[in-house]
């Protein structure tokens, strides 16, 4: 559909009814933008590779004019349509940066300083994100920093980043102005983590914007609708992780976690009864984004990283043969592990039933006799916290997305669109 001169438009191309892989477009006059820039999630395809054609085949991602890297498409940029470009990045999970490698170089992509430390951090081997055509597989395109607060131009439309809270550091909401629209895009967020007062001060904010994109995943399950179930909070995980370790006297104890959830990784150094000891790529990463200096161990397949500090290591094979001197880190190797060993599973990968891998590990763990035991808190609004966030905002208009059923988000307020993969709305 041709742009109207001065109307926003804003396309779904991605993500509208799974969790994972989002990909919007705003577009106004001679600018658009987009946001987020990850892959759609489906492992059971066990695809042959995740090369820009494979993804593409598979619709992992969308087909977009003006956006990929031509070295990868193999066809050149075309400019005729748009003389204003731009990409913005909410949070740091591979369900929304994934693919960033794959932007055209000349089309800027902002996210806040938290976030782009942390891709730099995670992907300096080349294991995170897809890789650059034409670049070495540790290669990071270049990312712009926009701190929280500060607003940004693409010719006439204006975006400003929001913290909100978030099981990643660094997660913003995006809320975006056009010169005929007041648009909020609230990325991931909820309200029982470390700082809701983040996302609280976001709604008041957003309040009566013209248009609401809202992640629904807590509106996916049907276990999820139950609104007097109360999420437990930060808090309280590391309440009941402290708990189990205490009650795992005598007994090795071992846990994991999301490296991106900087702050829960620091809770529990600061928690713990026993010596934290984590693995030497975790210890690096905590060094280089908060400057803390913690206790590590290499795995039989770790590289030397000479950043850290030698006093501070400890043998491998000390904390294979711990009784309860230790809480440590552990996220390979499970087979090392002493029979009767408590591991603890901490929103970790894999990260739940969807993975085929799940059951896999499940099924090794039990092989040599390590108890599994799973301490989440959902990065993720509960079906009750998006009420809420929805009833504080009072959108015009509400487009739920990021869900498996999206159809169980409303808007009491206003109207409500269920957009399909690839429509386009204009906004009057």
């Amino acid at each position: 559909m041709a742009l109207k001169d001065k109307q926003t438009h804003v396309t779904y191309h991605k993500g509208v009814d799974t969790i994972g892989g989002t990909n919007i477009e705003i577009a106004y006059g001679d600018a658009h933008i987009f946001f987020d820039l990850g892959t759609e999630y489906r492992p059971e395809l066990d695809l042959p590779d995740e090369s820009y054609q494979t993804l593409i085949q598979n619709h992992l991602i969308p087909k977009l004019d003006d956006f990929y890297d031509e070295h990868l498409t193999g066809a050149p940029r075309w400019k005729g349509k748009f003389q204003h470009s731009a990409a913005f990045i909410s949070h740091l999970h591979l369900d929304h940066t994934k693919m960033l490698n794959f932007v055209d170089q000349r089309i800027p992509v902002y996210s806040t300083p938290a976030t782009i430390k942390l891709l730099k951090r995670l992907n300096r081997d080349g294991n995170f994100l897809l890789p650059a055509a034409g670049h070495p597989k540790e290669y990071l395109r270049p990312l712009t920093e926009l701190p929280v607060h500060h607003k940004v131009k693409v010719g006439e439309i204006e975006v400003e980043f929001y913290p909100v809270d978030h099981d990643a550091d660094g997660a913003v909401a995006f809320l975006i102005h056009t010169p005929d629209a007041f648009i909020v895009y609230t990325g991931d967020l909820r309200l029982h983590g470390y700082h809701p007062e983040w996302t609280r001060a976001m709604m008041k904010a957003a309040a009566g914007c013209d248009l609401l994109i809202s992640e629904g995943v807590g509106v996916s399950f049907p276990q999820d609708l139950d609104k007097s179930r109360k999420p437990w909070s930060e808090q309280l995980l590391i309440e009941k992780l402290v708990d189990l370790v205490k009650n795992a006297a005598g007994r090795p104890t071992t846990f994991n976690t999301y490296p991106g959830n900087i702050s829960r990784l620091e809770a529990i150094c600061d928690a713990q009864p026993r010596t934290v000891v984590l693995t030497a790529d975790r210890a690096w990463l905590l060094q280089q984004i908060t400057g803390r200096k913690v206790n590590y161990y290499y795995s039989p397949s770790a590289k030397p990283l000479p950043e850290l500090d030698p006093s501070l290591e400890v043998d491998y094979q000390r904390l294979l043969a711990d009784k309860d001197t230790y809480l440590w880190q552990v996220e390979d190797h499970f087979e090392d592990l002493q029979p009767n060993t408590l591991y603890i599973h901490s929103d970790a990968e894999p990260l739940g039933d969807f993975d085929p891998a799940y059951q896999k590990f499940l099924d090794m763990l039990a092989a040599h006799h390590v108890e599994f035991v799973r301490l989440a808190c959902s990065g993720h609004a509960t079906a009750a916290e998006l009420d809420e966030i929805i009833a504080e905002i009072k959108p015009q208009l509400l487009t739920p997305i990021h869900s498996f059923h999206p159809e169980n988000l409303k808007n009491p307020f206003g109207s409500r669109v269920l957009p399909q993969n690839g429509q386009t709305l204009v906004l009057h």
